[in-house]
C-alpha cells in the first residue's frame, strides 16, 4: 500500500515528523518499506507560461522561451526539452533557487544567447522519474504561484507492507485510525453527505450469487462532462499512490479506492440496458476486460451483467464494451460487497492482479459501499457536472458479515502481556481504533467495527493493545511455572533416531517439494490416484507426489551430472493419494533411500566395489533392527524395478515397501548413466516396536547341524527359509545360509543351497534322537515342497 504522506496528515493531524511517522507505523505492525521525499528544495519555483518559443539560433535542438511568471516582462529561457512550446504551463525555476540534488540556479549565456532560469521536468524537481520533458501543469494553474503551494508540496510516498489480515489498512482513511492511536491524535471527521437525487434515472439491481455477493450499490449520473481534466490535487495525490492518472472518471474511483479502501467501478450508461446484476459465470462463457484481453470463464468466477451478458468480471475488471470513455455523457457508477473466498485466486488463475481483487481478497467492509458511491458521486458532480438519480441497493442481510461483541478480560490481559495497562489507556486504545468499549465487570465488552475483519477472538483484542501501547513499553518477563516434559514412548521410534541411523550408514538427508511434474510420475508408472493441484504454482510442480523415489532419483541425477560419482540420499516425508470422490486426499509418511557408485569411499586398502542390491538391503535392514521388525522379500514385479534385482519388502505379510535397482529402460529415460539401487518403505514400519521384555538365557547347550540340498535354480532362499522353520518348529533357534553354489557336481538348471540348523531348548538338553527328528521334518519339508534332495 502506497499513499502521500499530506494526505494522510490531512485525515490524522499529528505533530510527529516523518521519520517519526514512519517508526510510529512500523512499530504498530504497519512495516514501512520505503519512503520516497518529493519536492524537497523548491524555493524560488514558480508557475510559468511559456509565451513564444523560437529555434535557437546556433544549436537546432534548443529554443529560445519567453515565460510569464506574474512579474511584468516575460523571463527569456534557453530549454532544450522536446515538448517547450508557446502556451505551455510549466515549472520554472528563477535564478538563485536550488533544486533537489543541489542543482543551484544561475544566470548563463548558451550557444551566446542569455538564459535567466530553468524550465524544469519532474525529476529536475524532484517529485517523479519522469526525464522525458517539461513537467506539463494545468492550463488554469496560477501563473507567478509557488510551485509548492499549488503542488501541495514538499510531500512524501509512503510504501507500507501489509499482512493479509490487515485489509482495513489498504485506505488511508483506515491507517488514519491505527495513527491516532499510537500517537495520540484524533481521526479529523469525514462528513460524507448523500447527494439528493435531481433525476428520477436508475437502473434495476438484481442479486443472484447468494453469499458470494451480498451487496451492491448503483447510482445513474446524467450529463457528465468526461473530457475535463482531473483535477491537479488529485492527480498528484493518485501519483504519489502509485497510479497514473488516465481520465476523471477512472480517476474518481481509484481516488475513492485508495482514500476509503473500497473499489468501485465505472459503466456508461449507454451501453446498459439492464437490470443489472451479480451471479456466477456459466461454464465456457467469454468475456473481454477493459486491457483487451479475452478471458473464457467458469463457476468459480463472479460476473457483473446487464440482463443477462456479462460486462465486467466482479471484483476483479471492468468489461471493454462498457467502459467509460471521453464520448460517455451518461455513467453508472457500482460499489459491491464481494465475499473475500469469492474472489481469492481468481485473478491469479487468469493471471490477472488487480488493485480490486487484492482489497477484496483481504476482505472489504461490508457498510462501505453506500459511503464510498455518495462520496464519488460529489466529486463527480464538482468537477465534471452532470445530474445524480437515486442510489439503489441490493442487499441480502442474512449473507453479510456481522461484528460480534468480544469479551476483553483485565486478568487476560494481564496475564498475556506480562504487565499491566492501565483501565483507561485500554479504553482509549480501543476507542481510538474505532471500536466500541463497554466497561463490565472484570474487564471490557468491545464490539470491532465492520471494517476490522481481523478482530473475532479476545487474543486479537489483546493483540491490539499490545502493538498500540507500546511492545518496547512491556517488561521483559520470564515464563513462570514448570514446563511439563512429555517422554518419549517406547512404542515407537523416533524419526530423529532414524534419520541418525541413515546419516551413520553415510547417507545425506534431502528434503523435496512434496509436489513434482506429472511427467515424473507418467515416467515412474507412479501416476494413479495422484492428486492434482488446482492451482499450482507452475506446470512443473502440478501435481502431488505418490512416492518419495521420484524427486530423490531426480536429486541424484542432478549430483552424478556434476560429476559426484558416489552419491547416498535419503528422505523421510509424505506421499499422498485420492480418497475418492470429494474425500481429502489420503497422506503416508515414508521413508525412502537411494545410492549410486562404489559402496565405500575412495581408499588404497580396498577394492572399490560398486554398491548392489544387498548393500542397500543391509542399509534398510539396520533401520528395521532399530524396532526389531522383521521384513521378508518377495520377487517383484513394480514398473520401475529392475527384473530379478528388485523385491517387495513385506512385514508380517503385508506389503510395506519395495527394493531393488531401477529398470534399466527408466534409467535411460531419466538420462542416467549410473545404476542406481533404493528402497522406499512406509515410516510405520520401522517405526513401530514392542516393548521390550527380559527373557532368561538358556542353560542348555545349543546343537547345529549342516545339510545341503539340490534344488531348482528358481527356487528363492525365502520360501526355503520359511519351510525349514514351519517344519523345524519352536527348537529352531536360528537358520544360516552359508554356501550357494552351482557348477561341477551339480546338474544344470540346479543350485546347492547349504544351511545351518540352530537348535536349541529352554528347559532340557537336546538328544540325537531330538535333533535327528528335527532333520528329518526339514529334509521331508523341503523334499515335499520344494523337491529338493540331499547334496551327496
Amino acid at each position: 500500500m502506497k499513499f502521500s504522506e499530506n494526505w494522510l496528515r490531512q485525515h490524522v493531524p499529528t505533530q510527529a515528523s516523518r521519520d517519526e511517522l514512519a517508526a510510529t507505523l512500523t512499530a504498530i505492525g504497519l512495516e514501512v518499506e520505503e519512503v520516497t521525499p518529493l519536492g524537497e528544495s523548491l524555493d524560488g519555483v514558480v508557475v510559468g507560461r511559456i509565451v513564444s518559443a523560437e529555434r535557437h539560433p546556433e544549436a537546432d535542438r534548443l529554443q529560445v522561451c519567453r515565460v510569464d511568471i506574474g512579474r511584468g516582462e516575460p523571463v527569456q529561457i534557453v530549454c532544450g526539452a522536446p515538448n517547450a512550446r508557446a502556451g505551455l504551463v510549466a515549472p520554472l525555476a528563477t535564478v538563485g533557487a536550488t533544486l533537489s540534488g543541489g542543482i543551484e540556479i544561475k544566470a548563463a549565456k548558451l550557444r551566446g544567447v542569455e538564459s535567466f532560469g530553468m524550465l524544469c521536468s519532474a525529476k529536475e524537481l524532484g517529485i517523479d522519474a519522469d526525464a522525458s520533458g517539461l513537467l506539463e501543469l494545468p492550463e488554469n494553474a496560477p501563473v507567478g504561484a509557488r510551485l509548492s503551494e499549488f503542488l501541495a508540496l514538499p510531500d512524501a510516498s509512503i510504501e507500507i507492507k501489509l499482512t493479509p489480515n490487515r485489509a482495513d489498512c489498504f485506505g488511508v482513511r483506515g491507517i488514519a485510525y491505527d495513527v491516532a492511536a499510537a500517537t495520540g491524535a484524533q481521526v479529523a471527521p469525514m462528513d460524507i453527505a448523500p447527494v439528493d437525487a435531481e433525476i428520477a434515472s436508475t437502473l434495476p439491481v438484481e442479486l443472484q450469487a447468494g453469499a458470494d455477493a451480498p451487496r451492491y450499490c448503483g447510482r445513474v449520473i446524467e450529463r457528465v462532462d468526461a473530457t475535463r481534466p482531473t483535477p491537479t490535487w488529485m492527480a498528484e495525490r493518485l501519483r504519489r499512490s502509485g497510479i497514473r492518472p488516465v481520465s476523471f472518471l477512472v480517476d474518481v474511483t481509484q481516488y475513492v479506492m485508495i482514500e476509503l479502501g473500497q473499489p468501485m467501478h465505472a459503466f456508461d450508461r449507454g451501453t446498459l440496458t439492464g437490470p443489472v446484476g451479480v451471479r456466477h459465470a456459466r461454464d465456457g462463457e467469454s468475456l473481454r476486460l477493459l486491457d483487451g484481453r479475452d478471458v473464457t470463464l467458469d463457476p468459480q468466477f463472479l460476473v457483473v451483467t446487464d440482463g443477462d451478458r456479462a460486462v465486467a468480471l466482479a471484483g476483479i475488471m471492468g468489461g471493454h464494451e462498457t467502459r467509460v470513455t471521453d464520448a460517455t455523457r451518461d455513467v453508472f457508477l457500482e460499489s459491491a460487497h464481494f465475499a473475500p473466498s469469492a474472489i481469492i485466486g481468481r485473478g491469479r488463475k487468469l493471471g490477472l492482479h488487480t488493485d480490486a481483487s487484492h482489497r477484496f481478497e483481504r476482505g472489504v467492509d461490508p457498510e462501505l459501499p453506500r459511503e464510498a458511491i455518495e462520496y464519488a458521486t460529489q466529486l463527480i458532480l464538482d468537477v465534471a457536472g452532470g445530474r445524480a438519480g437515486p442510489v439503489v441497493e441490493a442487499a441480502l442481510d442474512q449473507h453479510l458479515p456481522r461484528p460480534s461483541a468480544i469479551r476483553l478480560r483485565r486478568e487476560r490481559l494481564a496475564h498475556v502481556l506480562g504487565a499491566r495497562v492501565a483501565d483507561g489507556e485500554v479504553e482509549r486504545i480501543l476507542r481510538a481504533l474505532g471500536l466500541d468499549v463497554e466497561a463490565v465487570d472484570g474487564g471490557w465488552r468491545v464490539t470491532p467495527p465492520s471494517r476490522r475483519y481481523d478482530i473475532a477472538i479476545e487474543e486479537d483484542l489483546v493483540e491490539e493493545v499490545a502493538r498500540i501501547h507500546g511492545y518496547d513499553a512491556l517488561p521483559a518477563t520470564l515464563p513462570a511455572g514448570v514446563v511439563p516434559l512429555a517422554p518419549a514412548t517406547e512404542s515407537r521410534i523416533e524419526p530423529a533416531h532414524l534419520r541418525r541411523a541413515m546419516a551413520a550408514r553415510d547417507y545425506l538427508e534431502a528434503i523435496n517439494y512434496a509436489f513434482v511434474d506429472a511427467v515424473w510420475l507418467d515416467a515412474w508408472s507412479l501416476q494413479t490416484d495422484a492428486v492434482a493441484l488446482a492451482n499450482p504454482l507452475s506446470a512443473e510442480l502440478a501435481v502431488m507426489r505418490t512416492s518419495l523415489l521420484p524427486g530423490l532419483v531426480a536429486a541424484l541425477g542432478r549430483n552424478a551430472a556434476r560429476q559426484q560419482p558416489r552419491v547416498r540420499l535419503f528422505e523421510l516425508g509424505n506421499v499422498f493419494h485420492a480418497a475418492g470422490e470429494g474425500a481429502a486426499p489420503l497422506h503416508t509418511q515414508r521413508i525412502a533411500a537411494v545410492a549410486c557408485g562404489d559402496v565405500g569411499r575412495e581408499q588404497w586398502a580396498m577394492t572399490a566395489r560398486t554398491v548392489g542390491f544387498h548393500d542397500v538391503k543391509g542399509d534398510l535392514e539396520s533401520l528395521a533392527a532399530l524396532s526389531g521388525a522383521e521384513f521378508s522379500y518377495q520377487r517383484s514385479s513394480k514398473p520401475w524395478g529392475h527384473p530379478g534385482r528388485s523385491a517387495d519388502v513385506l512385514l508380517d505379510g503385508r506389503v510395506v515397501g519395495w527394493i531393488g535397482q531401477l529398470h534399466p529402460r527408466l534409467q535411460q529415460a531419466l538420462g542416467l548413466d549410473v545404476d542406481v539401487v533404493a528402497f522406499e518403505v512406509d515410516l510405520d514400519a520401522v517405526q513401530a516396536r514392542a516393548l521390550p521384555k527380559a527373557q532368561p538365557l538358556s542353560r542348555y547347550p545349543s546343537v547345529r547341524r549342516d545339510l545341503a540340498f539340490v534344488v531348482a535354480d528358481s527356487a528363492e532362499w525365502g520360501a526355503l527359509e520359511a519351510s525349514v522353520r514351519a517344519a523345524a518348529g519352536p527348537s529352531l533357534r536360528d537358520l544360516v545360509l552359508f554356501d550357494v553354489y552351482r557348477g561341477k557336481g551339480v546338474e544344470t538348471g540346479f543350485k546347492s543351497v547349504a544351511m545351518g540348523l540352530i537348535l536349541q531348548e529352554k528347559n532340557r538338553t537336546l538328544t540325537d534322537r531330538d535333533v535327528d527328528a528335527v532333520v528329518g521334518d526339514v529334509v521331508a519339508a523341503l523334499q515335499r515342497e520344494h523337491g529338493a534332495t540331499i547334496r551327496s
